[in-house]
């Protein structure tokens, strides 16, 4: 699937006129897709006036403020519109960050709304998150926004299926970016495997360490060209796990020789995306016991050996892989390593409950968030007419 893959450029930079993903001017090596962009100049057309964003994020909240006494952790909220029970919560709790799902979504002006109002009950431009994968997981949906393939189908479709990929989500960042939404969920670089459940399969890029990398590259850099960042998901890697996470813990017995080789492989590669998310599963070989989320041993090897140290959250707290209560399983998280929790159903004692147990963010942690942070900027514009019909020709 595509062409044999060159060594891939890290994140880090800023993004200009001529570099839709923000890459260049450090001497290191382009992806495949970015390589064959520069050449045919295709990007050239369509992009236009950098730093002027559409209404998004941008120009519409005042300046960052310092996030030293945020909580540790991500949150929910429960409907399309910010009640004022939450909002009194959210000004004396004081999360990093809120995620957004489907039931908080019905039209841009109305999220647009929401996304201020999280922002102000909090007085600072908290990161907002979102799920926006394409295929099933994709919580912005039409008539207002486009509807797209899952990632597995689309890179088995395209004609360029890199290019392809990067123009896909691109248009994803522009639509998160206009509504002020600047966090996406995004890319995941589990493999596919003979035992992948169905629920995760074709949200992956294929099969091999050469296609998933690639295409998780070119996705983080097409969300930062569109001034949204991306999280890496889900570390250490997912693609073996035969059950469902959301309703079940999923243990994997692969020897640790294997997991290197294949489950780890695609994370060491992607490791300097600076914000990650874990994966609720047991890897029996390391910690027999508890899942990635929960295990000081597996955030010991997340770090060290797969060398990830970027601003690590929980996948959901909530879901049913986990056990014990939401206090245990956050204390638990932070105890590991993690530096922010996950907690997405919006049930407000739920939240209260996580707020006091997950406590203050930790001082690595606060370094790897400003880390993150430093990677948001205004998008460069684009035609996105133009892209819309490049991907429809792509995918034709």
């Amino acid at each position: 699937m595509g062409p044999p893959v060159r060594p891939l450029r890290r994140l880090h930079g800023r993004q200009d006129a001529g570099d839709p993903g923000g890459l260049l001017g450090r001497g290191d090596v382009l992806s495949p897709a970015r390589q064959r962009v520069r050449r045919s100049g295709r990007c050239a057309a369509v992009l236009r006036h950098p730093g002027r964003g559409p209404r998004g994020l941008h120009s519409r909240h005042r300046p960052l403020t310092p996030l030293s006494a945020s909580n540790a952790t991500i949150l929910g909220t429960s409907g399309p519109r910010l009640t004022a029970r939450e909002a009194a919560f959210f000004r004396d709790a004081d999360p990093w960050g809120f995620i957004l799902f489907a039931r908080n979504v019905d039209n841009p002006d109305q999220l647009r709304a929401l996304t201020s109002d999280l922002r102000q009950a909090v007085g600072r431009e908290a990161p907002i998150l979102v799920d926006q994968e394409g295929g099933r997981v994709q919580r912005l949906r039409s008539p207002h926004w486009r509807e797209y393939l899952p990632a597995l189908t689309q890179m088995a479709r395209a004609s360029d299926p890199l290019r392809a990929h990067w123009v896909r989500n691109r248009l994803i960042a522009q639509e998160l970016h206009d509504v002020g939404i600047d966090v996406n969920c995004a890319p995941l670089a589990d493999l596919v495997e003979a035992e992948t459940h169905p629920v995760l399969r074709n949200r992956l890029s294929g099969q091999t360490l050469e296609e998933v990398t690639s295409a998780a590259r070119v996705c983080a850099e097409a969300f930062l060209a569109g001034g949204v960042l991306p999280v890496l998901k889900h570390i250490p890697g997912y693609g073996r796990a035969s059950v469902d996470s959301h309703k079940s813990l999923p243990r994997v017995h692969a020897p640790r020789e294997d997991l290197d080789a294949r489950d780890f492989a695609p994370f060491v590669a992607l490791n300097d995306i600076r914000m990650g998310m874990t994966a609720h599963i047991v890897f029996s070989d390391i910690d027999p016991v508890a899942p990635a989320t929960t295990s000081a041993r597996m955030m010991e090897v997340i770090r060290k050996d797969i060398g990830f140290d970027g601003l690590m959250m929980t996948d959901d707290i909530s879901m049913e892989a986990l056990s014990g209560s939401v206090a245990e399983r956050s204390t638990a998280a932070i105890a590991a390593g993690c530096d922010l929790v996950l907690h997405c159903n919006g049930e407000l004692d739920e939240m209260e409950t996580a707020v006091a147990a997950a406590g203050k963010m930790g001082v690595l942690a606060q370094a790897r968030a400003a880390s993150a942070l430093a990677q948001r900027q205004p998008p460069v514009d684009v035609d996105t007419a133009a892209l819309t019909a490049e991907l429809e020709a792509l995918l034709s």
